[in-house]
């Protein structure tokens, strides 16, 4: 079977660290890399030049983070809530990046940044919200129909993805259907070929005939109790659609006495169907 559309987040590639534009004044950096703003700032004690040298490297360092978010856009997210979600991913890089560790800030913020991202279209972008755990299910199976399309050469069957996560059919079928909720599709869309008829046209709607079905169940006895005339002048005025006038034109009788029977024999109806 062929499985659903790849995951809307994907692993960036590595990206040049930006460097500081001439404008920003020194405040004492030993240099002008990006770098040195976040070297300066771990030496820094706390207080209101550390606070600077913080606002100056994610200042400086917010072109990747732009970057990172401007490769996820047009996937049904506005661009400058990515922007927005990725420089929040920036400030929790810059803030728990420690350079004593000697890994570059670079290799650090952007797995940051794209958890980020990734755990905003995991919690914002779905059309229905599913539990965590089928959304990140949903994640782990598209990524094992990419790898096992590639190294089998074909679509992998249920069985296949199974075997591959170590999770059972059952589970991978779930993750699947669990995976339909990711997006919805407008009840205005066309479906017909002239473009007439809408998708919400094909549903159905509320059928009032229920609320008076038992009614109708119940009436058959009830019409039993009235005698022939009484059924015939029922039948001829609300079956019929003729007026009194014309009931007793058909019977024989005036109007007035086809009014006396109806009045009696609805009475008998309701005193029936009240029972």
């Amino acid at each position: 079977m062929t499985l659903l559309e790849k995951s809307p987040v994907e692993t960036a590639p590595a990206v040049t660290p930006p460097v500081v534009t001439p404008h920003h004044p020194a405040h004492s950096v030993p240099g002008s890399t990006a770098s040195d703003l976040l070297a300066a700032m771990a030496s820094a004690p706390p207080g209101r030049q550390r606070s600077r040298l913080r606002d100056r490297a994610i200042e400086a360092w917010l072109p990747l983070a732009r970057h990172l978010a401007h490769r996820y856009s047009g996937r049904g997210e506005p661009t400058d809530d990515l922007v927005q979600t990725a420089t929040v991913g920036l400030i929790k890089a810059v803030d728990k990046f420690d350079p004593e560790r000697g890994v570059d800030f670079a290799g650090y913020a952007i797995p940051t940044i794209i958890g980020e991202i990734k755990r905003h279209f995991r919690d914002r972008t779905w059309s229905v919200r599913v539990p965590r755990r089928l959304q990140e299910l949903r994640l782990a199976i598209t990524e094992a129909n990419s790898t096992l399309t590639h190294s089998l050469g074909r679509s992998p069957t249920v069985p296949d993805i199974a075997v591959h996560l170590g999770i059972s059919e059952e589970d991978v079928l779930e993750g699947l259907e669990g995976a339909r909720a990711y997006n919805a599709t407008s009840l205005s869309t066309p479906i017909s070929a002239d473009g007439t008829t809408e998708l919400g046209d094909t549903l159905g709607g509320e059928d009032h005939e229920y609320e008076i079905a038992e009614t109708r169940v119940a009436l058959g006895p009830a019409l039993a109790t009235l005698d022939e005339r009484e059924q015939r002048i029922l039948t001829l005025r609300f079956y019929g659609n003729l007026t009194q006038s014309q009931i007793a034109d058909q019977i024989g009788i005036s109007q007035m006495h086809v009014s006396r029977l109806l009045t009696k024999a609805l009475g008998k109806l309701r005193r029936q169907l009240a029972d």
